[in-house]
């Protein structure tokens, strides 16, 4: 019986973020190693509580059972989308992963991996890490999932057996994924070795909203849809670039498994959908006082449910830090008679109210104390409604200033779910407006609330021009004019032309 070693080391990074990432935001977010992480993802998941109860983990070890073998558990290492890891942080994980694949001695491995990690001094981190794994682990075979924000490079092409990524944005696939990438593990041990056919784009943005069942990606995706189940190929994915990665080679790509004529023609089929539709730019977004009012004309929306304000430039699962104050302030200033929830990240905040007791009037600064370029911290007068402690949030005190309700939080202030809000006692429905700080999985999560969506751009890490200032390995679409893709692919994959 095979014996397969499964783990995962995950993380989105935004290069323009300075608030590092360390081990100590794993640990507390999501960390499971051994006995306690086969039984969060075997028989009946519950593998990422508050998320996911099956993701890639749990999607590959019951592919795993399914085809005979025996899944042996490394570690599962989580961290919300922010700065960079700190290379003590890198390093830690690294030598946690590579240690239990010396122990485990499989015969093939499958990891999760996010594919937009950044680390200080370290270009391709998740490339090194494939590498040390299949070193660790004697050389077996090794597979991976990615995100499709990944970046695809050529050292993870050459590192990794196969590399598969979500289909569907928003993202509901992780345990599809993971399956598919056990099953070609399985393959790959019995002989059944694909070939790797990939292109790069200089392109960080097009495709629209990039919604997988819209227009105008709807047609990439089924694409891919129709190439594995008519069995063109073993495994395709098109990677959609998280667009704040500092990678020279960023942009958008396309990866295909199988036979290496029909991966090399789908590869390149799907390069170019995709660049065909580099013009279909994001939408633009409102301003804080536009969406404030566009809230408050939703009279009938507001009664029948929530609307709800995404602050497009503090996207903490994009890797924001989570404390710009200028939505706040609008809010504040525009919103009186709007019932509104809204929450920031501020350790500097938590450690002034902590020892002040519930039902107290307090002052207080909220919010710039990690990005001071997110906004200067916000005055504010309030009523402290409550404390508690929270898995992944950390401390966390909830505010009442006039119209407002705000939620503080020590941890990542990663709201895109409606548990964000019930469980520190403010009841959904009761809300006019609600602020989430996420680009896509809201829209699922919080769909029977929401009856009417708007996002607001202010200024911060997210905004999708912030990356201009980036340096890339030559002109870079939409920020230079690129007429054609191919010689920077032929670069990039070490071609010759």
């Amino acid at each position: 019986m095979r014996r397969i070693a499964f783990a995962r080391i995950m993380q989105e990074t935004n290069a323009l973020t300075p608030v590092p990432t360390e081990l100590a935001d794993f640990e507390q977010s999501h960390y499971l190693t051994g006995d306690a992480l086969l039984a969060a993802v075997d028989r009946t998941p519950n593998e990422v509580p508050g998320f996911f109860k099956k993701a890639e983990l749990a999607g590959a070890v019951a592919a795993l059972r399914a085809g005979g073998a025996t899944p042996l558990p490394v570690l599962s290492a989580w961290a919300s989308s922010g700065g960079k890891l700190s290379r003590a942080c890198f390093d830690a994980l690294t030598d946690r992963l590579t240690d239990g694949l010396r122990a485990a001695r499989p015969d093939g491995v499958v990891l999760a991996l996010h594919g937009a990690m950044g680390v200080e001094g370290l270009r391709d981190p998740e490339a090194e890490l494939l590498r040390r794994a299949r070193d660790a682990a004697g050389g077996v075979p090794i597979t991976c999932t990615h995100d499709l924000h990944a970046n695809l490079t050529r050292a993870r092409v050459e590192a990794a057996d196969a590399i598969v990524a979500y289909q569907t944005n928003p993202h509901r696939d992780h345990a599809r994924v993971g399956k598919r990438a056990a099953e070609l593990l399985l393959g790959i041990l019995d002989g059944r070795r694909p070939t790797a056919a990939w292109r790069t784009l200089p392109m960080l943005l097009g495709g629209g909203k990039t919604i997988d069942f819209l227009a105008p990606m709807r047609a990439v995706f089924r694409r891919m849809a129709k190439a594995e189940r008519r069995g063109e190929v073993a495994s395709v994915s098109t990677f959609m670039v998280h667009p704040w990665n500092d990678d020279p080679a960023l942009g958008w790509a396309t990866l295909a498994y199988g036979e290496p004529a029909a991966a090399e023609r789908l590869a390149d089929e799907l390069a170019e959908m995709c660049w065909a539709r580099r013009h279909a730019m994001p939408p633009t977004f409102a301003t804080a006082s536009e969406g404030l009012a566009a809230a408050r004309a939703a009279r009938v929306r507001r009664k029948l449910g929530v609307v709800m304000m995404s602050d497009a430039s503090d996207v903490v699962t994009a890797g924001a830090p989570g404390d710009s104050t200028h939505l706040l302030r609008a809010m504040l200033a525009e919103g009186g008679g709007l019932l509104t929830y809204a929450a920031v990240r501020d350790p500097v905040a938590i450690a002034a109210l902590w020892d002040a007791p519930e039902g107290s009037e307090v002052d207080v600064e909220v919010g710039g104390h990690l990005d001071p370029a997110s906004g200067p911290p916000l005055a504010v007068r309030a009523r402290l409604e409550r404390k508690l402690d929270q898995p992944g949030f950390l401390r966390t005190a909830v505010l009442a200033i006039a119209h407002l309700r705000l939620v503080v939080v020590e941890g990542p202030a990663m709201v895109m779910r409606p548990s964000f809000y019930r469980d520190v006692g403010l009841p959904l429905m009761k809300a006019d407006v609600v602020m989430v700080k996420n680009f896509f999985p809201f829209l699922l999560f919080f769909l029977p609330y929401n009856r009417k969506t708007i996002f607001v751009r202010t200024q911060g890490a997210t905004d999708f021009d912030a990356a201009h200032r980036l340096t890339f390995d030559g002109p870079m679409h939409p920020r230079d004019p690129v007429d054609d893709w191919r010689p920077r692919d032929r670069a990039r994959r070490g071609v010759a032309a």
